[in-house]
């Protein structure tokens, strides 16, 4: 049986696969990804072994600032991960132009998923899960599904959910930091990074799944 959102112009499966869930919602995200991390983090690689670190710093900034700039000259809406990758890059950018470290660099982004994940798991106990100031870049939905007692209680435990995984990424980032040369921790802080968030999408999407069948 299939539903259609002429307003949001989506067309919903009474009864979804995760497979299908998970596509859709990679459709819409990837992009957001690439555009907010996965270019930034090529930029600021290539920089780093081509020029030298500063000129890595000032490629990542370059693009997500555009990036920034197009939408607000486009009118378009900024999508969440692209705030905050723009917040995190102005932090680096700012504490390495005033300590010339790039210890100090890639330490600060560390301390800020931290903050992060405390931040998450404290919009939970204030009673607004930041998750749901979110999902709106990964999946269109209305005010009538949003506010169904079933999806503000699956926003609680995903908001949980995400402060766990980014308190789990600035662990294993921590370590690899202080135990590996900076050109390796670019790329294996970046693939862990992956791995927990693609870890974090399927289990979100699991249970969207399986608490929008349990509510019909």
């Amino acid at each position: 049986m299939v539903a259609e959102s002429g307003h949001l112009g989506v067309t919903w499966r009474a009864d979804p696969s995760v497979v299908s869930v998970v596509a859709a919602v990679l459709r819409r995200l990837v992009p957001y990804v690439v555009e907010a991390t996965m270019i930034p983090t090529a930029l600021y690689y290539f920089g780093l072994m081509t020029f030298g670190p500063m000129w890595g710093i000032v490629a990542a900034a370059t693009w997500t600032y555009v990036s920034v700039v197009r939408r607000v000259v486009m009118r378009r809406p900024i999508p969440g991960l692209l705030m905050l990758a723009t917040l995190g890059i102005s932090l680096r950018l700012s504490m390495y132009l005033l300590n010339d470290s790039t210890f100090v660099y890639f330490v600060q982004p560390i301390i800020r998923t931290v903050a992060t994940s405390v931040f998450f798991a404290g919009s939970v106990l204030i009673g607004k899960p930041l998750v749901g100031r979110f999902a709106t870049d990964f999946c269109a939905f209305g005010s009538d599904v949003g506010d169904r007692p079933a999806i503000l209680s699956l926003f609680r435990r995903l908001t949980f959910l995400w402060a766990g995984a980014q308190a789990t990424i600035a662990a294993i980032n921590l370590t690899l930091l202080v135990t590996l040369p900076v050109p390796v921790f670019v790329g294996t802080a970046a693939a862990t990074a992956w791995i927990v968030m693609t870890c974090g999408v399927v289990l979100t999407v699991t249970d969207a799944v399986r608490t929008t069948r349990r509510d019909g």
